[in-house]
């Protein structure tokens, strides 16, 4: 991401969660009512026309094919887990590279919780500012913590803003292991391992590694891939879905459970979505604290 500036990215996938959501409820895959708040006035278009709005999806998937079907894909997945760990009595909730999420505003049950909001400082601010004007104040159970994840650590940043190490904790960490290192990704792992209360859990979305080294010949990768370098934002860290298991058990975790999209797609592209496209180069893991593992 290019410094001082906040995320595009992050902006652009919000945008593709707002044209969802603002389908009929028997056509959309996830639903996120607040995402079209959180755009600017250009992309906020996508709002007010559905002309527009066909032909700005229509557009992100030729220059990706399946993008806007794996960003779907990937809010559903992760939303119905937070849904189950907050039925499992999570204490509180970590979103590290938060982007333009708007869960901890649009979850009922979270608003009794304490909520970390973890980004870059340009992208937060940004974010702060839209919070402010929708809800006309900032929550009260939503801690903003400004981190940047190559030059400080979550040890640095969450103790200082109150985070409990002893809580059960669920660790949201969705579209950003791809622009960050691989070290960066492993610091990340090693402070949630070893800094979080029995029974707390991650959940993280990740690319191939062959998508991020161009040697990838699934459909669009190599689209998506010099889209973002084209961007400021180009992909750093990926690893194979064949070896996302060990990794994780190497790193202090159990129970992993990988997802990929078309496993998804299985799931819930059903009835008019059924022939729709999902990148197939990304999966989406979640994955247990090993309380008998110290990294």
């Amino acid at each position: 991401m290019k410094e001082e500036k906040a995320s595009r990215t992050a902006e652009i996938v919000t945008a593709f969660r707002a044209a969802e959501s603002l389908k009929p409820a028997g056509e959309r895959v996830c639903y996120d009512p607040m995402a079209k708040d959180f755009l600017s006035s250009r992309l906020s278009l996508i709002g007010r026309s559905e002309f527009i709005r066909k032909t700005a999806l229509w557009y992100a998937d030729r220059k990706s094919p399946g993008i806007t079907g794996l960003v779907v894909l990937r809010t559903r997945y992760i939303d119905e887990y937070l849904t189950t760990c907050m039925e499992d009595g999570i204490d509180q909730l970590v979103i590290m590279g938060a982007g333009y999420d708007s869960r901890p505003y649009r979850f009922e049950g979270l608003k009794n919780k304490v909520v970390f909001e973890v980004d870059y400082p340009a992208t937060q601010g940004k974010k702060i500012k839209k919070v402010k004007r929708i809800c006309g104040s900032l929550p009260g159970h939503v801690v903003y913590v400004p981190i940047d994840f190559e030059r400080e650590t979550l040890e640095e940043r969450l103790f200082e803003n109150g985070y409990d190490r002893n809580m059960k904790t669920l660790f949201i960490w969705e579209g950003v292991t791809t622009y960050i290192t691989a070290e960066a990704v492993d610091n990340t792992l090693f402070f949630v391992a070893n800094n979080s209360g029995a029974g707390s859990t991650i959940i993280f979305s990740y690319v191939f590694q062959s998508v991020v080294d161009g040697t990838s010949g699934m459909e669009g990768a190599e689209k998506w891939r010099k889209a973002l370098e084209k961007r400021g934002e180009p992909p750093v860290f990926g690893i194979e879905s064949s070896k996302i298991n060990e990794f994780l058990l190497s790193r202090g975790f159990c129970n992993v459970k990988d997802a990929s999209m078309e496993s998804l797609k299985k799931v819930y592209f059903t009835g008019r979505n059924q022939n729709r496209k999902a990148s197939p180069w990304a999966g989406i893991v979640y994955a247990a604290i090993d309380p008998g593992q110290s990294v």
